[in-house]
């Protein structure tokens, strides 16, 4: 392995194990902002039960996502150099926005935490509920950042230099409020039905029914209202991908050759050597419609795209494939909720269904791995698109390699410790809690 593929499979590695952490500790906050809401109405204290579980799950998820998160800022720096000393004046503000919101969030999980029986009850509620705001404020921060590399904006590029430089348009470039909604409904969808397939599985063991079936409902709506949500900002998405991405676009439906109208493609093998695609099925127009609104609109091929341009098509198209098919399931699991919950309640409460969630556990989180592969394979060679290469920005250090063996072998042992603490949260539940 080379040095710079070793540097790329690093920065990869490295988010994509954070971004379960993050999504996690981004959405969990309101989960139990919900059920302490719950309680303070109701008095029920299954709801208090519930938030009290909840927030020890989200301090565990806190502590990964910010150690993970650190370690994302030092190799930008370390990995990236060039990148960096360019980008650095153009993308600080959101990263130094950030920085704050993790303060807030820092400040208000403290007090949530150790505010029982010592805070107000609704202000200690409200610290809860901003735990979830900062942590949705940071998330969306560092989207504008990742964004501004899919759309740079915000400067003069004249003769290699950076020059007359405007962070507030770099912060909300074009691609900025498209991806940022995308991913924040992909993490509620993910976490949603992750928690709720976890407490799905604790009912189907008649362990601590009633807790678990309240935990269940409150997750389980999170999840499915945004996975109905998912395919409208996934529209809005690929619009913004046809206008600003072509060639990105043409890798997610591997359309080699330019085509009016454009087919879409569902499943199919890319053959990049013979510039052809395998056992697909194609919906004509559908692709040309999808992307601009008309079924008779031309869309650019790669054969628009120079050689030494055009992203890595297989891994784009599996990946962008796996993404839809996955929300696709997840999509249809949240409409069955709600009309379970409308008009066939038994539904909800039948082995099948419960099954079906406790499967999906680690659907969302498939498909926010596989939709960051999209957005990060999918824009190369270019590290800031069509201004820097990927490969123009790597540090020349030498032994690349050996950090990218020692990261990940770190971080699957982090990964290890959470899901044994989580598993150890969930099986304490009934001695914490009232058993029934």
């Amino acid at each position: 392995m080379d040095d710079f593929l070793a540097a790329r499979s690093q920065m990869g590695v490295s988010l994509g194990f954070h971004i379960i952490f993050a999504c996690i500790g981004m959405v969990m906050p309101f989960f139990m902002a919900v059920a302490h809401y719950q309680w303070l109405r109701s008095g029920n204290s299954r709801y208090l039960h519930i938030a009290k579980a909840w927030s020890k799950g989200v301090a565990i998820f806190f502590v990964t996502g910010a150690v993970s998160g650190t370690v994302l800022s030092f190799e930008l720096g370390l990995l990236w150099p060039r990148f960096m000393e360019y980008a650095g004046p153009i993308i600080g503000m959101p990263f130094s926005l950030e920085g704050t919101a993790f303060f807030i969030e820092a400040i208000a999980l403290g007090f949530y935490l150790y505010g029982w029986q010592r805070l107000n009850r609704w202000f200690h509620w409200f610290t809860g509920l901003v735990t979830g705001l900062s942590g949705l404020a940071s998330g969306i921060l560092v989207v504008s950042a990742n964004s501004w590399m899919n759309s740079p904006s915000g400067f003069d590029y004249i003769n290699g230099q950076f020059l007359n430089i405007d962070p507030m348009k770099a912060m909300f470039n074009a691609a900025w409020a498209a991806q940022a909604l995308h991913m924040i409904l992909a993490a509620f969808v993910a976490t949603g039905f992750a928690v709720a397939g976890v407490h799905a599985w604790m009912v189907l063991r008649n362990r601590n029914r009633d807790f678990h079936w309240k935990s269940f409902r409150i997750a389980i709506t999170f999840g499915a209202l945004a996975a109905v949500l998912q395919p409208l900002s996934g529209d809005i998405a690929a619009k913004s991908i046809a206008r600003r991405q072509p060639a990105k676009l043409a890798a997610m439906e591997a359309l080699y050759h330019t085509e009016q109208p454009a087919p879409l493609l569902i499943g199919g093998w890319p053959d990049s050597r013979k510039r052809e695609v395998r056992y697909g099925l194609r919906v004509p127009g559908g692709l040309s419609f999808l992307a601009f609104g008309n079924f008779r609109a031309p869309v650019a091929g790669l054969d628009q795209v120079p050689d030494h341009e055009e992203p890595p098509v297989p891994v784009v198209h599996f990946s962008f494939q796996l993404m839809v098919a996955l929300g696709i399931w997840l999509l249809v699991l949240g409409l069955v909720y709600f009309y379970g919950s409308w008009r066939r309640r038994r539904w909800l409460r039948s082995p099948r269904f419960l099954k079906a969630c406790v499967v999906a556990i680690p659907a969302g989180f498939l498909a926010i791995e596989a939709g960051w592969i999209v957005t990060e394979v999918g824009r190369q060679p270019w590290i800031i698109y069509r201004i820097m290469r990927t490969a123009d920005a790597v540090t020349p250090m030498p032994g690349i390699r050996y950090t990218f063996y020692l990261f990940t072998a770190v971080y699957i042992l982090l990964s290890a410790m959470v899901v044994f603490l989580f598993y150890r949260q969930i099986k304490m539940v009934p001695v914490l809690y009232d058993t029934e």
